[in-house]
Parts: C-alpha cells; sequence; structure tokens
C-alpha cells in the first residue's frame, strides 16, 4: 500500500488495500475473496479479539467489490457510539432503503463492535436486514459473539477472527519497518510479539512510538513505550505471591498500573498465560485448576466494570492462599 505522508498513523498507512494484501486468517480470506470475484456475498458476522483484521478485512472486501468508488456503496458505523435503537431506526433504515449503485446491485453497510447495541436495537437491525437484504449487505463486527441474538446469527455467515500468529505479526512488522526505513533488532521484534500477544494494531502502534524518535528500534524502547506488562514482570509478582510474601507482590502490582499504565485486563492475560508454567512443586494441578477457574471469574468482573485494583488484589491474594495450601 501507498505511503500517505510521513506524519501518517501507520496502521492507517499500512492497512491493506485488498483482501489479496492481508496476512493471516488463512481460513477466513479465501471465501470472502470469492465473494468480491462472483460480486455476490450474504449479510456477515465477524467476531475476535481486537486487532484481528475484521475492520481491514470488511474495508478490503468493500474495495474489491466496488473499486475505486467503494465509498458511494459503503457505510461504516461504530455502535459504540450509537448504540440505541434511534440510530437502527434513522441512519440505518435510511441508508439500507436507498437503491444501490453501481453493478454489484447491492450496498454495504458496516456495523463495527456490534455486540454493544443494546437488544432491542438489535431485534430491529434483524427487521431490516430481512426487509432489505435485496439493497443492503450488512456487515457486523464485535469481540464477542455470544452478545449477538440468535436471529441475528442465523442471518450470516460468521466468520471467527483468531488473533494474528507471530509469523503474520512478524511479516508485517518488518513490512512497515521497511517502508519506514526503521531498524529493529530481532530482540525489539520478540519484543513486539510478546507485548502485542497477536493484536496487529497494537504491534504496529508499539514500532510507531518506539520509531518515533530514532531509525534503530530496540527491545529497550519497545519496553520503554510498552503499556502492558511484559513476563518477566509478571513471573516476578507471581512468585513473590507463590512465596507468601503478599505485600511485594501488591507493590509490583501497583508498578504495572503506575509505571507501566498496564490496565487489569493486560495484566489478567499474563497471569493468565504464565499460570500453567508454574512447577507442580510449587502450585499443584489441582491449585492450578481452581486459579484458572477463579481467573474466569475475574475477567467476567472486569468486563463488567469492577475496579481493577480491587480484583487483581484478589488475584494475589488467592495466588498466595492457594501456595499455603489454604482452601
Amino acid at each position: 500500500m501507498a505511503a500517505r505522508g510521513s506524519e501518517a498513523v501507520w496502521v492507517e498507512k499500512y492497512r491493506p488495500c485488498s483482501l489479496k494484501e492481508m496476512v493471516g486468517q488463512e481460513s477466513i480470506l479465501p471465501l470472502l475473496r470469492s465473494y468480491a470475484e462472483k460480486r455476490s456475498m450474504p449479510h456477515l458476522l465477524f467476531a475476535g479479539p481486537p486487532g484481528s483484521g475484521k475492520t481491514t478485512a470488511a474495508l478490503a472486501l468493500a474495495r474489491d467489490l466496488f473499486g475505486s468508488e467503494w465509498r458511494g456503496s459503503f457505510l461504516e458505523l461504530n455502535a459504540s457510539d450509537e448504540r440505541g435503537i434511534d440510530t437502527v431506526r434513522t441512519t440505518i433504515k435510511q441508508y439500507a432503503r436507498t437503491a444501490p449503485i453501481g453493478g454489484v446491485g447491492f450496498k454495504v453497510l458496516f456495523l463495527d463492535e456490534a455486540d454493544n447495541l443494546t437488544s432491542e436495537a438489535q431485534a430491529s437491525l434483524r427487521r431490516l436486514m430481512e426487509r432489505y437484504s435485496g439493497s443492503c449487505r450488512f456487515i457486523l463486527s464485535c469481540n464477542y459473539s455470544s452478545r449477538i441474538i440468535d436471529p441475528i446469527q442465523s442471518r450470516c455467515a460468521v466468520f471467527r477472527f483468531r488473533a494474528y500468529s507471530p509469523e503474520a505479526v512478524r511479516t508485517q512488522i518488518k513490512r512497515i519497518a521497511t517502508g519506514e526505513g526503521k531498524k529493529v533488532s530481532p530482540e525489539a521484534l520478540e519484543t513486539i510479539l510478546t507485548a502485542s500477544g497477536g493484536d496487529m494494531r497494537r504491534a504496529t502502534n508499539l514500532l510507531q512510538l518506539a520509531g518515533t524518535h530514532s531509525d534503530s528500534v530496540t527491545a529497550e524502547t519497545i519496553k520503554e513505550y510498552a503499556t502492558i506488562p511484559l513476563r518477566r514482570e509478571v513471573e516476578g509478582m507471581l512468585t513473590a505471591a507463590l512465596g507468601g510474601n503478599f505485600r511485594e507482590a501488591r507493590d509490583r502490582l501497583f508498578a504495572m498500573f503506575v509505571e507501566r499504565g498496564a490496565s487489569g485486563e493486560d495484566i489478567l492475560k499474563a497471569i493468565h498465560s504464565y499460570l500453567p508454567d508454574i512447577p507442580d512443586t510449587v502450585l499443584s494441578a489441582r491449585e492450578k485448576v481452581r486459579l484458572l477457574e477463579y481467573l474466569g471469574e475475574v475477567d467476567f468482573r472486569l468486563a463488567q466494570g469492577a475496579s481493577d485494583r480491587i480484583q487483581l488484589e484478589a488475584v494475589l491474594a488467592h495466588v498466595a492462599a492457594s501456595a499455603l495450601g489454604e482452601k
């Protein structure tokens, strides 16, 4: 993709313009390409974690379908901003009911973060999808497909996007670094892979932050800008908790919040990834299972708006109690 100015946000500057340019998601892209080639598609539901290519796939599909005039037949809305039934009855209905332009025969409406729509709005949307399917195809994007009502899911072809593989992220980062004239050390590249966790958007933003003031990107620079906890920090925190030193573990937790700017969700994911690697001599398999179950409860509480600090302190207390053999 051609550069759009040296000051552009790299996520947009290097966003693939065509499905053929996308990397990863090998189980999804071939079918989307066939839709573009045949100029025919059903309603689609893209589900998956942030940064897994859902929006990029929708934009690339629109470009492949409609060509250079794709903006005249494509509307993008974000359900996080407009999540009520009024939006469905006005903006979406008005767009869906108008006649398509060009030779494809239908327009495309892309509704990002559709799982934020209220149940009432989803029910109204379902009726619009059914009524105006001849003139408009809907692409819904969400992080959690379970929050989309069944009548909508049954009307869509569901595509489940996975977090990008390390190989896919590595390929894209090298491509961007070459395009921007940046030299990324092998250690810095591995740090980006660890910090991004398969989120291509996060990996690209991290590279841009680290490469702002220098043409050489090092692991130390990446760690300085990474806002999520690295494995070493989480390992140190859990080691203290497993040793019964709750105060030290809590201090390390607060340092990740304050110095790193990490979110509770980021720290919880890091704990989840490290927990299976704790030796059974330190924490038994039975206690690991109980802790993993507890992490699931905490993840739900965080999603419902609970305090990050209180919930993560509770996790550390749970870890310490399990190590001490307290039930």
